[in-house]
């Protein structure tokens, strides 16, 4: 497809959301694949990072690619809202998203998610999700973490919901323990982001 032909396209848009994993250090790495396989495919993508306070530990804003990704923070779901009648971001994200990736999802966001939780921008997100709209979560974790019992109850439990998880790989991870718990690469997880945005793979594209 003609870059003019693209432009003229509806923007998809996803809503990436990150958290306090060492793996956040790859979210612009995978901000900028989204938008570059979608472009590949022919699909024009916007995307809008909703990052928790331990996130941006591990990435900086001026990381993120210039045009085409916005960077949120719980900071921004407050200062936004002053009044009755004026926009609720948490509301506006959801409505404003196509499909959400959480990429990483630590352990602490799976417990929150799982159980309803919504302390955060993230979690206030993915609990007013509109559930006929795709979710993707990639776990990411420390692998005694990821081998505890827990944590396959409260995968099966999102995956009862109607979350698509990206499985994480086995590696050598930051801590220095080997196994698994790694987060997908970032090509792999921005591949399974524009897959729901083809045709048939997800919501209708909005105005």
């Amino acid at each position: 497809m003609a870059d003019s032909d693209q432009q003229q396209q509806p923007a998809r848009r996803v809503l990436l959301g990150a958290t306090g994993s060492v793996a956040s250090i790859k979210v612009p790495a995978l901000a900028r694949s989204i938008v570059q396989q979608g472009l590949a495919q022919g699909l024009r993508i916007e995307v809008a990072v909703a990052a928790s306070a331990s996130a941006l530990h591990f990435f900086r804003r001026e990381q993120l690619p210039e045009t085409g990704v916005t960077l949120y923070t719980d900071r921004d779901e407050w200062a936004q809202w002053k009044k009755i009648g004026d926009p609720v971001l948490h509301i506006e994200l959801r409505r404003w998203a196509d499909v959400c990736v959480v990429a990483p999802l630590d352990a602490n966001t799976l417990a929150k998610v799982a159980n309803g939780f919504c302390d955060n921008l993230l979690t206030c997100v993915l609990r007013a999700w509109d559930m006929a709209k795709p979710r993707i979560v990639c776990p990411a974790m420390n692998p005694m973490m990821w081998e505890h019992p827990i944590t396959s109850t409260q995968l099966a439990a999102l995956e009862g919901l109607g979350f698509t998880v990206v499985s994480p790989v086995s590696k050598t991870l930051a801590c220095g323990d080997f196994g698994m718990g790694a987060m997908a690469e970032p090509e792999v997880i921005a591949k399974a982001v524009v897959e729901h945005l083809l045709p048939g793979g997800g919501a209708p594209p909005q105005p």
